[in-house]
């Protein structure tokens, strides 16, 4: 009774994603953990999602993380991205290596220029793009019946804003736009053999989006000042950031004492060629061969899906016995990973528009309590984070004398037991107050305040009769008759 009351009682935001569990991966977690959180701020989140998505990785446990309140609307999708996988698995590349970094893979295959230019070109502004106008037919007739307050869009890929801003124009409804990453700034759009028309087509969608959107929101303080250069609407930065209660299990609070006798050098996440880190690997190579204690003390793990050129930059380097490759793992062990780390790698890729990135396990870099070496731009944002909270070192990627140093001495630390992370203030990046600053947004730009809300008028589906139904029902009463996974 009191869970039902409290649903009714709540404003309700739709948020169309890709992404969603159990799908894992980065791209997943941003708007889980909003969706998890935004229930205690007054939001209930009905989530609009593909009922068979491409996956690059598989996360169940990333499912215990929805909250009993959220509306989950899975519908299907038809994409030729499989298809286009299959053609450049078809031109010699591995399985893995298609997944982690098919765009700007290098030395690309005639089979793969021509699917690049296919999927540039033909398909805009991304191979799920034939999802745009049966999803704005299906949820304009949904909402009919299940209002809500609020749409959000999160993108990449970017056919979820054209989604919610085509939504936006048919319903009036205020709407937000979600950058995870940039549009036509991204690292990988100039990989994508686009011709000068498609190009301006792009630019042309990404400056509507930004202009029909009631609010932008981006995730790095230099994505969003080039949004607020390119758009009146006002631009918000809410980052990325990390759950506390991801460091609160067992697995964590065991590795609270520190690391073990080995030198654990660990990285978690997608790790791509282009992010090669060659320089770190040939310093690595260089101490085991000065220093026999280093070696058989050094274990490097890589958690996550790595592109081949990774592992075999490491095996010529020599590291093959101290590599331990353990693929994707659950989010919760990841988490574990990165606590029981002596160091944690962040290598950007080296492309120039990922001077304005702040990739989402930097923030559980962060919570992790462990020394962080980022190799990338040292003017970028993810070393103005690194540098503002004292948790570790940015150098250039060729900055080879630097990076040795610095693992000299956290090397010498780790022997002596002192090697840890400085105590930083980094509440505001917790997923909690990230989200009760989302709620913050919706606030301001949903057209009802809530002190003037009449439930039964809003959602004429919550009948007065409806007090005795079980609070699964309540919450979710059209899914008692199965209708959101229903076909076209």
């Amino acid at each position: 009774m009191v869970f039902a009351y409290l649903c009714m009682l709540m404003k309700r935001v739709l948020i169309i994603s890709y992404y969603w569990p159990p799908t894992g991966g980065s791209g997943v977690q941003r708007w889980v953990k909003f969706a998890k959180y935004l229930p205690a701020e007054g939001w209930q989140p009905v989530i609009y999602t593909p009922e068979n998505p491409e996956q690059l990785a598989v996360d169940a446990s990333l499912e215990a993380e929805v909250p009993a309140e959220a509306e989950v609307i899975r519908r299907r999708i038809v994409e030729p991205y499989g298809m286009y996988k299959k053609v450049l698995r078809r031109s010699g590349h591995s399985k893995e290596a298609v997944e982690v970094n098919p765009v700007n893979a290098q030395n690309k295959s005639v089979l793969q220029k021509m699917a690049m230019w296919v999927r540039g070109n033909l398909f805009r502004p991304d191979p799920r793009c034939w999802w745009i106008r049966p999803s704005v037919r299906f949820l304009k007739k949904y909402l009919k019946e299940h209002p809500v307050d609020l749409i959000v869009s999160t993108g990449p890929p970017q056919s979820m804003h054209l989604i919610g801003m085509r939504l936006a124009e048919e319903t009036g409804l205020p709407w937000i736009a979600d950058f995870r990453d940039p549009w036509t700034k991204i690292f990988y759009f100039k990989h994508l053999s686009m011709t000068r028309r498609t190009q301006k087509w792009h630019e042309k969608m990404e400056r509507r989006v930004l202009d029909k959107a009631t609010r932008v929101v981006a995730v790095s303080p230099l994505v969003q000042q080039e949004f607020q250069a390119m758009t009146k609407t006002p631009v918000e930065l809410i980052t990325n950031g990390f759950d506390e209660c991801d460091f609160a299990d067992e697995k964590c609070r065991d590795a609270d004492g520190g690391p073990d006798k080995d030198f654990v050098i660990t990285h978690t996440g997608l790790f791509a060629a282009d992010g090669n880190p060659t320089v770190l690997w040939d310093v690595l190579a260089e101490k085991c061969a000065l220093d026999p204690d280093f070696k058989k003390a050094l274990k490097i793990n890589l958690i996550g899906k790595n592109d081949e050129q990774i592992i075999k930059a490491i095996d010529e380097a020599g590291l093959h016995e101290n590599l331990n490759d353990m693929g994707y793992q659950p989010h919760s062990e990841a988490v574990a990973q990165q606590r029981q780390a002596s160091l944690l790698i962040l290598p950007l890729r080296k492309e120039p528009e990922y001077k304005a990135v702040l990739p989402g396990k930097l923030f559980e870099y962060l919570a992790s309590s462990r020394p962080i070496l980022g190799i990338g731009q040292a003017d970028g944002a993810m070393s103005m984070i690194v540098n503002s909270t004292k948790t570790g070192v940015v150098f250039d990627w060729n900055d080879k004398e630097s990076m040795s140093r610095y693992l000299d001495e956290c090397w010498e630390k780790h022997q002596k037991g002192e090697l840890s992370a400085s105590d930083a203030d980094i509440a505001q990046f917790t997923r909690r107050n990230l989200t009760r600053r989302m709620a913050q947004l919706f606030e301001e730009i949903s057209r009802r305040p809530s002190d003037a809300r009449n439930d039964s008028d809003c959602h004429p589906e919550r009948s007065e009769g409806s007090l005795n139904d079980s609070p699964h029902a309540l919450c979710h009463p059209e899914r008692s008759e199965g209708s959101l996974n229903d076909k076209e």
